[in-house]
């Protein structure tokens, strides 16, 4: 049974939201001939941190069918953009432009094109006050152009055969892109297996070696791709190497330092690097595998997590052989202050065979949810005969829950199959609203790791938490990418 000591977590930052609504005529692609044109621009400050906020834009066709397209904007207080999903971009100065991605190019009459970033602000961050799109200013009303009607009209429904997705398919788009999509962006990713964004191309994970206490920092094979495991094998050849910290992708800064000395202070040690490794679409990675006395954490609470009763959604992908009873495998949110400060002050995925309250089927392991002041497999201590045991290799599990009155816990093999729905309801009694403080932790629970070490054996290979609460259908993108990346 695990200690008094368990799930922690701490008040989460209000995202400030700014929307901007634009109505304009919108420019034929091509010629003069091209029918009639306008459009509709949703700006939209989905969540704001010192120096940076998050952003999403809509654009709405309501003139004939556009196959291609170009937004273009100019910031009034030198903001920029730090990274974009769902299209690409360049900024000269103040102006922005941003281009389509291959799956959302066409937009049919009435139908949407969304795509979102993050970006970097100082002193201000008005909206901008005008869009143009494909070169023409939106103005307002659907306009139609000069010339001779087209001989064949571009239809007003996509072709079914090839109805643009509204989330990017797996192939296309990573997890972190798929949640944005979803309006849901990611607010910290973490992995050393692979990128969790389609476009990243920085490092994963740093290791350190014991020869000279040297450090290299361990990157992706291309962008959007798998760890480059050849580059830690021959900087930790003939010596042994510990994990030191495993970077954010999502631009936030949200790295997870180890609790010890020389990390971020604490009493436990960082983790071996090579001590699993394993294939994800066929190239050799390496897991962060945590043998009990290992935990990593972040307090991010002024860098975009979540905070109090502000909604978040969180996803990992872990093992089912690598477990054990002790408190608490947890990624997710936590105390700032690494201790047990009270019911709702953590929000985040627990995996182990560990049973809080009693009464459990069988051995497990399970995927619940650890509030702080105990594991719940559902709404109240009382077991859920829904949970249901996850033994394979590879695990996918997934928290989320809007602060004040519902939460959700899901599971699934990360090989294949869908998620499978263990809970989602009412709070328990005593965690409305939630009081997040917004930390985030890895390996242990949030009591953990000052001057204790941790008791909980785990493996982490990829995962990230979002602002929002995120949709059925979002977590369910997310899995089909999961299973299609490979893991064996």
């Amino acid at each position: 049974m695990p200690e008094t000591r368990f799930l922690r977590r701490r008040p989460a930052l209000v995202a400030a939201t700014t929307t901007l609504l634009l109505v304009g005529a919108v420019a034929a692609q091509t010629e003069a001939s091209a029918a009639a044109a306008g459009c509709q621009v949703s700006y939209a400050v989905s969540s704001s941190w010192q120096g940076g906020f998050g952003t999403n834009v809509t654009i709405t066709n309501l003139g004939d069918a556009v196959n291609g397209w170009r937004l273009t904007w100019n910031y009034a207080a030198g903001q920029t953009i730090t990274q974009l999903w769902n299209g690409s971009y360049t900024q000269a100065g103040a102006q922005v432009t941003v281009t389509n991605a291959s799956y959302n190019a066409t937009i049919p009459t009435n139908g949407t094109a969304s795509f979102g970033f993050n970006g970097a602000w100082t002193g201000s961050n008005p909206a901008p006050t005008s869009f143009s799109l494909n070169g023409t200013t939106c103005t307002g009303g659907v306009n139609p152009t000069t010339g001779p009607p087209p001989t064949t009209p571009p239809p007003t429904t996509p072709p079914p055969t090839t109805p643009p997705p509204t989330t990017p398919p797996p192939g296309t788009s990573q997890p972190c892109d798929i949640y944005a999509a979803g309006g849901t962006a990611c607010i910290a990713a973490h992995s050393t297996t692979r990128a969790l964004y389609a476009a990243y191309n920085g490092s994963l994970y740093q290791v350190r070696r014991s020869s000279d206490n040297t450090t290299r920092n361990i990157g992706v094979l291309s962008p959007g791709g798998r760890a480059n495991a050849a580059s830690q094998d021959s900087f930790c050849a003939n010596t042994t190497c510990v994990i030191t910290i495993i970077f954010d992708q999502s631009g936030r800064g949200n790295n997870l330092g180890y609790q010890g000395a020389g990390g971020v202070g604490g009493a436990v040690q960082p983790a071996v690097a090579n001590k699993e490794s394993l294939t994800v679409g066929g190239d050799k990675v390496y897991s962060l595998y945590i043998p009990g006395k290992s935990s990593y954490w972040r307090d991010g609470h002024l860098t975009g997590v979540p905070t109090g009763a502000a909604p978040e959604g969180m996803y990992m992908v872990t093992s089912g052989t690598h477990v054990n009873s002790g408190c608490c495998f947890d990624y997710g949110n936590s105390e700032t202050t690494r201790r047990a400060d009270g019911a709702g002050a953590m929000d985040a995925i627990y995996f182990g065979t560990s049973c809080w309250f009693g009464g459990c089927s069988g051995s497990g392991p399970w995927v619940q949810a650890d509030l702080e002041y105990g594991l719940y497999p559902g709404g109240s201590s009382s077991w859920n005969s829904n949970q249901r045991a996850f033994t394979s290799k590879f695990v996918t599990a997934t928290l989320k829950n809007n602060g004040t009155s519902r939460f959700a816990i899901k599971g699934s093999n990360a090989q294949s199959g869908s998620l499978y729905t263990l809970y989602d309801g009412s709070l328990p009694r005593g965690y409305s609203p939630m009081k997040k403080q917004g930390a985030i932790i890895l390996g242990s629970g949030g009591d953990c790791c000052i001057d204790n070490t941790n008791q909980s054996v785990g493996t982490f290979y990829e995962g990230a938490m979002v602002a929002g609460y995120p949709s059925d259908a979002t977590e369910n993108a997310v899995q089909a990418n999961i299973t299609a990346a490979g893991y064996r």
